[in-house]
């Protein structure tokens, strides 16, 4: 948090244009770098945590393929050495569109152009008890909580003889039939059927781990091409993740979660991956706020009545527009309104946002995924290799590239997780639920497939 006394510090000067960005992830991150290039502006990057999340590879974290701190770079380790940029600690708390000032749990913080790229939140879509009983991937924190989690349910199944209660601590229920879902479910059964069965041979014999992925939709993965839909689902059969669609959740309990057909899963483990909405700080900037959290922007991202604040992101909801709340959207933005801001100091107007789609991929375990690129789509061995290739070039810094590709390699060659600890340490009665109904479940209207 920045202290009081630091206020003289973000006072107005009378030299370069300044430029407060809000949030250090993809859009904010990609804005601040071009305005950086420039050297005509000072830029001032605020974000609550000092780091930058490489956001796609989170599902990895939770499923004990890769450490944390892999997927995450100091904001000031990517502006060292330039003094135009700097890197301001602080949660936001509102802004004063007349004076121009963003108001933070710290000093007010002055601006001559402000671009807000905080992100997005979990979206519960109201479902009763999920925003209490569910496990989120949105942050570092909740994959290391949801890692722990997953090893904390093996520990306590190995040490109970109840039936029931094993076979809910051994089933893990994820939520959403996305990319973020798909990649997360196929890395979760690698987990519990290869590294984590070696572990625990005490379990062997006994009950087997379960995971179920659950679909409100017809279907996986909308949005792709129907051959990369069914791939995918045939995929995690074969892995053994049950894929039930037409599965809308209708309520998550402690200890299990109920299907609007009627059907109850007992589970310890629900892991909601179902959907985003904008971030709370636009209302508490008393930012108008539209369909799904986000924030109603001109075609230019600029506010409407305060050209001076664009909307960058997850958070942007652009005139006539719907672009996805995914990352290659938001580095677009961020670069765009970068660019409109250099455009409008020098005089001229801003130009409209126009989302490009550059594709999409999703990975299904070792040697599986799909790709879609333009009017290309094509799954299996060389999808995978593709995947793997993006996701190394986009991950910031050397040292992350270097020890994500030795641990993939390592999980490649020897199926093995070296990240299987539970780690800060954890109440067990705080990990796991407690004993599960003992009602059986029954048959309903969802779609399932399951694989041995």
């Amino acid at each position: 948090m920045i202290g009081q006394n630091d206020t003289d510090r973000f006072a107005r000067g009378a030299g370069r244009p300044r430029v407060v960005i809000v949030g250090g992830g993809f859009g904010g991150l990609w804005a601040a770098r071009r305005l950086a290039r420039s050297g005509r502006v000072d830029v001032v990057l605020v974000d609550r945590n000092n780091y930058h999340t490489f956001l796609p590879l989170l599902y990895q974290v939770a499923a004990a393929e890769i450490e944390p701190e892999q997927i995450a770079y100091p904001l000031r380790g990517v502006f060292r050495g330039q003094q135009r940029v700097s890197v301001a600690l602080a949660d936001v708390r509102g802004v004063d569109a007349a004076r121009r000032v963003l108001r933070t749990d710290g000093p007010d913080v002055p601006y001559d152009h402000l671009i807000l790229a905080p992100g997005s939140l979990t979206s519960f879509f109201g479902v009763p008890g999920a925003a209490e009983n569910a496990y989120t991937l949105k942050s570092l924190e909740d994959a290391v909580r949801l890692r722990n989690h997953i090893l904390a349910c093996f520990e306590r199944a190995s040490l109970t003889e109840d039936p029931a209660r094993r076979a809910a601590l051994l089933t893990f229920t994820v939520v959403g039939g996305g990319p973020t879902g798909v990649e997360f479910a196929g890395a979760l059964a690698e987990l519990v059927r290869t590294p984590l069965a070696r572990d625990f041979p005490e379990l062997a014999g006994k009950t087997p781990p379960r995971i179920v992925l659950l679909e409100a939709a017809d279907g996986l993965l909308t949005g792709f091409p129907e051959q990369l839909r069914t791939y995918a689902r045939d995929r995690l059969a074969l892995m053994g993740v049950e894929v039930r669609t037409k599965a809308g959740v209708a309520d998550v309990g402690p200890t299990d979660v109920g299907l609007s057909d009627g059907l109850r899963i007992a589970t310890c483990t629900v892991a909601w991956t179902a959907g985003v909405r904008g971030h709370d700080v636009a209302a508490a900037m008393g930012l108008p706020v539209g369909r799904g959290g986000r924030v109603p922007v001109l075609p230019t991202l600029q506010v409407d009545g305060h050209p001076e604040i664009h909307v960058v992101g997850d958070l942007a909801l652009p005139d006539g527009q719907n672009p996805p709340m995914i990352a290659p959207n938001a580095t677009q933005q961020g670069r765009h309104a970068a660019t409109n801001v250099l455009r409008l100091l020098k005089g001229g107007t801003a130009k409209p946002f126009r989302y490009r789609d550059k594709g999409a991929m999703a990975t299904i375990g070792r040697q599986a995924a799909v790709v879609r690129l333009g009017r290309f789509a094509f799954s299996g061995l060389w999808a995978w290799v593709l995947w793997l290739f993006v996701h190394l070039a986009y991950l910031i810094g050397f040292r992350n590239r270097l020890f994500v590709l030795v641990n993939w390699a390592w999980d490649y060659l020897f199926f093995e997780r070296s990240v299987r600890l539970i780690l800060p340490r954890v109440a067990m009665d705080d990990a796991v639920c407690e004993a599960p109904p003992q009602a059986a479940e029954t048959a309903g209207d969802g779609d399932a497939a399951a694989g041995g």
